[in-house]
């Protein structure tokens, strides 16, 4: 298996699941209702929704870098605002994250071995094959946080 399938794999993994890990993103927000996402349990932490939307806004960016545009997300690019707060508004978010992560997937099966060396656009000491694995350990991380916050939210 070459390293781009490895990375292939691990995306999908830790994003769908099956992960050794624990829950993965999609399999933690499959229960999760709008006004779950929308609360906040836990004094100056995000919301499950404003996580979901974070994820999206990397996912992109992740995306964008491997295609050489030097994308830093800063401010409401990074934490985009919540609009909404209906079923639908959420049902529209996780379709956004997904056809986020569904994009880059897609992008990084175009890659060739070689691509992977070669220098992010943001940062010249970090490769490309970094980034994708700072985007997977990005998912998992979330993945916690959205696994205590659900706990949070229901144990009320």
């Amino acid at each position: 298996m070459s390293s781009v399938d490895r990375l292939v794999s691990q995306l999908h993994h830790t994003y769908r699941g099956p992960s050794w890990h624990g829950p993965t993103l999609v399999e933690l927000l499959a229960d999760v209702t709008a006004a779950e996402a929308l609360k906040r349990p836990l004094p100056g932490a995000h919301s499950i929704w404003e996580i979901v939307l974070h994820s999206s806004a990397w996912k992109r960016a992740v995306r964008r870098r491997i295609d050489g545009e030097p994308v830093q997300l800063d401010g409401i690019e990074d934490w985009p605002e919540v609009s909404g707060d209906s079923e639908r508004a959420w049902r529209d978010a996780l379709a956004d994250l997904d056809a986020a992560h569904v994009a880059l997937e897609a992008r990084v099966r175009q890659l060739k071995e070689s691509d992977l060396d070669h220098p992010s656009p943001t940062s010249k000491d970090v490769t490309i094959y970094a980034t994708l694995h700072g985007v997977i350990q990005h998912d998992i991380y979330h993945a916690g946080q959205i696994a205590l916050l659900k706990k949070a939210i229901r144990a009320v």
